[in-house]
């Protein structure tokens, strides 16, 4: 409700015609916000991190006119990355075009006036199939139903590249037996069909059929559990990565989307397509997967001068 209570500041009466269109853009921005919020179509962080980007946006528009820079030079004012720029000026397009779709004039201008910020690719972190062992051995705690609870977690993440918010939304009907598959939920609610291999079912069958239970303090059909019993969250996610990253003996705790990055990496290496691994991914748009092809190409480069015997002869110039 920030921005309604930033509305009521402004008077209708006495707004010039620049202050009635700032507060029609602040009530258009909240009305934003509830269609993503109440369509069910976004998830709370998804909601979260629009309503953080344009409350950027809603305090740039209290900037009185006198001192006003353009909205590039403000966030270069707070000192953002290029990324987080790229990511607020996403967030604003898709607010105007929620708006302009809505009748709102003034969006349509400031669509056209808002650029692209360019972002230097960098390529993903990821989890080596080495310290994804060292990481695995980790996670064996005493507990031998909360081990294997440990060791199914790490092989989801791992092993089919789920995001962390897809992980804790897995439930126990999301498991086909027939064709040996696992439905998963991603962004917007949009499901995929993924497939099993025989190790990763039976893993999933034997935890179910003989851990999970003893882990269970209230009915429900989460299939992963945490230490009480209950869906896990994604603050117990990321506490069980940093224990079992330092239990082995990592510099760095490696988070949830860089064991996605090492499925999607491994996968490319041992000769799967773009597409296959776009669908695996669940990404809507081929150009988020293709990020993996920088990772092949470095790896590719090591293999040559490794290998190839060309890389070991200084050859001379002819002529």
């Amino acid at each position: 409700m920030r921005y309604l209570s930033q509305l009521k500041k402004l008077d209708r009466k006495s707004c010039a015609s620049k202050e009635l269109k700032k507060k029609k853009f602040l009530l258009g921005i909240q009305q934003f916000l509830e269609h993503l919020e109440f369509s069910g179509a976004y998830s709370s962080n998804t909601v979260t991190a629009y309503r953080k980007d344009l409350s950027l946006y809603a305090q740039f528009l209290q900037i009185p006119s006198s001192k006003k820079l353009d909205f590039y030079e403000y966030m270069n004012c707070q000192k953002f990355t290029a990324r987080t720029k790229a990511r607020v000026i996403s967030s604003l397009r898709s607010c105007l075009r929620f708006l302009e779709k809505r009748g709102f004039k003034e969006a349509r201008a400031l669509l056209k006036s808002l650029h692209a910020v360019p972002v230097k690719l960098s390529l993903p972190k990821l989890v080596s199939m080495t310290e994804f062992d060292q990481i695995y051995l980790a996670a064996s705690v005493e507990d031998r139903h909360k081990s294997a609870r440990n060791h199914l977690t790490l092989l989801l993440l791992f092993g089919l590249g789920c995001r962390i918010s897809e992980l804790i939304q897995l439930n126990l009907q999301d498991i086909s037996e027939l064709d040996r598959s696992l439905v998963v939920t991603g962004k917007r609610n949009k499901q995929r069909l993924l497939p099993l291999t025989d190790d990763l079912f039976h893993q999933i069958k034997n935890y179910i059929q003989n851990h999970r239970s003893f882990i269970e303090k209230e009915s429900n059909m989460a299939l992963l559990l945490n230490n009480k019993g209950k869906r896990p969250s994604r603050v117990d996610i990321w506490r069980w990565l940093a224990a079992w990253s330092k239990k082995a003996g990592l510099e760095n705790i490696k988070g949830p989307h860089q064991f996605r990055h090492g499925f999607a990496t491994g996968l490319l290496e041992n000769g799967a397509d773009l597409r296959s691994i776009q669908f695996l991914l669940g990404h809507s748009n081929i150009q988020t997967t293709q990020i993996y092809t920088s990772v092949r190409k470095k790896h590719l480069r090591k293999v040559i001068l490794a290998h190839h015997p060309l890389s070991f002869v200084k050859r001379k110039a002819s002529g």
